[in-house]
């Protein structure tokens, strides 16, 4: 009997990276693997507190918790990246010399920012994929960066922000320089978190293949650039649509590191179809007081319904159960309603939703798209940039309002949204849908991607461990 294959998944310990690099893990499970998924201990313990996972995944699926001392609380902070990366490379590194030859080891498949454990693969011979967990465009946006320092287009010159880039092959003609990532508008290119991210995307490479979270139909042009310097792309998304194709099911299970609170689903059901905005800044972005009364008014003003996730520490610096204004208090009321954390996907594919007020990390818009929900798009950091401008002026499925934080232009853009423009963001978003649907499904392109990857996984078990 063939022995399975063993797969080790190192994700960046971060609630996107997880929540993608996990439904992965559920996939090749679904394949008959044996999957060993490496976490910090709170993502761990998190894990276990408020999701499923050890029932879901079955007897070949192991949790692993790295070694005390990395953490992402300081994440938010000046050095906070390169610290975390300092805590990856002093106890992870050591970690996996140590752990993956105990384990009889198929392929490790990594997160593309983790070059550390690269080298470690490298050291022991071991086949490695990288998978990115942000979109095809901004990671060739991130590929790109040496292009742009040579041409002189970065760092970011006083007042260029909206001038038109040359050197991201493929957005000639619409990538600004608002619409780079938060890491390369930095005016010191000596900025450690900026050397990170450049330079462990450039040797991209090195790996056996790249694993995307996208897929061919909303993609294509750009993945044709990556496939110039990565020969090998298996772009398997969206893999949350994947994974409930595979499962037969409605939803797939939360992998969320919060408690959820289901009431708001109650209050969905008693609203119109799509009348609801849906508001949620993700996992990690903050807000500081004066931009979140701007969006609480823009709102409030709109006059339309929303569901809002307010997280705990969505507030920088302060607690969020300050005085609350009367006309904001009696708006809310009267027309929206306020969780701390949400079932995501669920809302999402609720017939009351009709738009998205979004940060734009990648599985929100996906999981938009896949849903063939318009959005508003109001991005902080990291690839978000790129995804909002790709929604705004490429695949127009919304509004890009980055760099603006206006209770008047806010409260235009949702009546635009829910509304006056309502009819052909829709038609597109619901077109672009029907394609995600159609690419995870039985000869579909992302169908055939997976296939292709356990395929290729499978063939690297050395012939000595076949019996």
């Amino acid at each position: 009997m063939d022995p399975l294959p063993h797969v080790i998944i190192f994700p960046f310990p971060a609630q996107g990276h997880v929540n993608s690099m996990l439904k992965l893990a559920h996939l090749l499970s679904l394949s008959n693997f044996d999957v060993t998924f490496l976490v910090t201990v709170d993502t761990h313990d998190r894990l276990l507190n408020h999701t499923d996972v050890l029932s879901r995944f079955g007897t070949g699926f192991h949790l692993q918790a790295l070694p005390h001392g990395i953490s992402m609380d300081g994440v938010n902070t000046r050095d906070g990246i390169s610290m975390l990366y300092y805590s990856l490379n002093t106890i992870a590194k050591p970690f996996l010399r140590e752990f993956i030859p105990n384990s009889s080891v198929t392929c490790l498949i990594v997160d593309g920012i983790l070059s550390m454990a690269a080298d470690v693969a490298e050291e022991i011979n071991l086949p490695i994929i990288y998978f990115r967990t942000v979109s095809a465009s901004s990671f060739w946006s991130y590929f790109c960066i040496p292009e742009l320092i040579q041409a002189g287009e970065l760092p970011l010159k006083e007042n260029a922000k909206d001038l038109t880039l040359t050197k991201v092959k493929g957005m000639e003609d619409f990538l600004r320089g608002r619409d780079l990532p938060s890491f390369c508008q930095a005016s010191d290119l000596t900025n450690p978190d900026f050397r990170i991210v450049m330079t462990d995307t450039r040797q991209t490479p090195r790996a056996r293949g790249l694993i995307l979270n996208t897929f061919e139909d909303l993609e294509g042009p750009i993945l044709s650039q990556i496939r110039m310097v990565c020969l090998n792309v298996y772009t398997i998304g969206a893999v949350h649509a994947h994974l409930k194709a595979k499962l037969a099911t409605k939803s797939t299970s939360s992998n969320s590191l919060w408690q959820e609170d289901e009431s708001c689903m109650s209050w969905l059901d008693t609203q119109p179809p799509k009348s609801v905005i849906y508001v949620s800044f993700g996992s990690v972005a903050g807000l500081t007081k004066e931009e979140l009364l701007e969006f609480w008014y823009g709102l409030v003003n709109s006059e339309q319904k929303f569901l809002w996730v307010m997280r705990p520490d969505l507030i920088i610096g302060h607690e969020r159960k300050d005085e609350i204004l009367v006309e904001l208090e009696q708006g809310t009321k009267a027309r929206g309603y306020m969780a701390d954390w949400v079932p995501h996907e669920k809302v999402l594919a609720h017939r009351a939703i009709g738009g998205f007020l979004t940060h734009s990390g990648w599985n929100s818009t996906l999981e938009s798209i896949v849903e063939g929900v318009p959005m508003i798009c109001w991005p902080r950091f990291a690839d978000q940039q790129v995804n909002s401008r790709f929604v705004g002026e490429v695949w127009k499925m919304g509004l890009d309002i980055k760099d603006t934080c206006d209770r008047d232009i806010i409260a235009i853009s949702i009546r635009a949204l829910m509304e006056k423009r309502n009819g052909e963001f829709s038609q597109r978003t619901e077109h672009m849908a029907s394609l995600a649907k159609k690419a995870v499904n039985e000869g579909g392109s992302s169908y055939i991607n997976l296939d292709r990857l356990i395929q290729d996984i499978r063939s690297m078990i050395p012939p000595h461990k076949h019996t």
